[in-house]
């Protein structure tokens, strides 16, 4: 095996312990040998368990903070952007589905430092979330009657829930559900001026 897949590989086969038995009751033997690496090679890049555990979250993360960074740069209507940040966090939730249930499924177990920058990372994300929509509200376009904490709580929710439900070998597309949670979230915080039902 390549130096460079071992991360992968570690990162492939913790996953799927966890998984499957609990992070509690898997061993970083078991994954070394799931993986078919050395212990030595694990080490050179997950520090300890815990670190493996916050790897596989910060690779999600990292990937759609970098993705919301990235559609907020290139601008346009405020609507638009918010969509597109939607369907985006949506669909890469849906990638990475067996991460993120392992992750938040296995998040009180992470070492107190470590929770305390998970928690860093995710309001970062949820404050220019939250920044999109005040901006939209500011414009007219988003209910003011409702906190925008509150506002931001429902999506979520439903980013979060996904892994109780939503299967990739199931009959919903990914990109359809993503179309269709976005239209829910987006329809539910628009204001009366800017409803097209009334």
């Amino acid at each position: 095996m390549k130096d460079v897949n071992v991360a992968d590989e570690v990162t492939r086969a913790a996953v799927e312990l966890f998984a499957a038995q609990g992070y509690a009751n898997t061993s970083v033997q078991q994954i070394v040998e799931a993986a078919g690496v050395t212990k030595g090679a694990m080490y050179h890049y997950f520090e300890s368990k815990d670190d493996l555990l916050f790897a596989i979250y910060d690779r999600m993360l990292s990937l759609q903070k970098s993705r919301l960074d990235e559609i907020i740069a290139r601008g346009g209507p405020t609507d638009v952007v918010l969509h597109d940040v939607c369907v985006d966090v949506i669909e890469t939730s849906i990638d990475f589905l067996p991460e993120g249930t392992v992750f938040f499924r296995s998040m009180h177990m992470l070492t107190a430092p470590r929770q305390q920058e998970v928690t860093r990372r995710r309001r970062a994300y949820h404050d220019e979330f939250s920044a999109l929509i005040e901006r939209g509200q500011s414009e007219g376009r988003y209910r003011t009657d409702i906190p925008r904490p509150v506002l931001i709580a429902n999506f979520f929710s439903d980013v979060h829930y996904l892994s109780h439900w939503y299967s990739p070998e199931g009959p919903e597309d990914k990109s359809v559900v993503a179309e269709q949670l976005t239209d829910l979230f987006l329809s539910g915080i628009a204001s009366s001026s800017g409803r097209s039902d009334g």
